[in-house]
């Protein structure tokens, strides 16, 4: 209870997990319950000082962490020791990147920009015949990164779709660990 009234409250949530236990329910259903909220997410690896390393060690955990939290893997992984004091402070400065990420502002021209050329080199699929034309997308005034896309047939629409602009979004524009909403909107 007092996680998610501490999740309610806040802008960024850093989930720490046990490097010697991996992630476990408790932390998939925290991650989840944060990123349904919109909040800005880094996940903190801890006791990685007691973890026998080799040579990928960090790289095959952290790919192990990204499957677990699927789809949303686009999330800062730091591996610290709270024992040691290991790189506790760029977990910190990861979550101020991710504050600022998850307040950023788009200007409208510049989104149109890339995303009405991403839209025309692939273009959303037809719905019965019916083709769906994406006119514009704006920013929405909320406190997190929320994208309205003005089409003709907004409730055709397919999910797949979706996943692509949301994907286009993040490589063109930096949202690096901020779940992001794409709303489609009748123009």
């Amino acid at each position: 209870m007092r996680a998610i009234r501490a999740i309610e409250e806040a802008d960024v949530c850093i989930l720490m997990i046990d490097a010697q236990t991996g992630v476990e329910a408790q932390d998939l259903s925290i991650l989840r319950l944060a990123q349904k909220r919109n909040k800005g997410i880094v996940i903190l690896v801890n006791k990685w000082d007691l973890v026998d390393k080799e040579t990928n060690t960090a790289r095959d955990f952290e790919k192990e962490v990204r499957n677990r939290i699927a789809p949303f893997t686009d999330v800062p992984i730091v591996f610290v020791s709270a024992l040691t004091k290991q790189r506790v402070l760029k977990g910190i400065e990861e979550a101020l990147h991710v504050y600022e990420n998850r307040t950023r502002r788009i200007k409208t021209s510049e989104l149109n920009e890339v995303m009405l050329e991403a839209i025309e080199r692939y273009p959303a699929p037809a719905h019965r015949g019916r083709f769906i034309r994406i006119k514009y997308v704006t920013q929405l005034p909320t406190y997190f990164p929320a994208f309205a896309f003005f089409c003709n047939h907004p409730k055709h629409v397919k999910e797949s779709y979706k996943n692509y602009l949301e994907n286009q979004l993040r490589a063109n524009f930096d949202f690096t660990g901020v779940p992001i909403s794409v709303f489609f909107r009748e123009k």
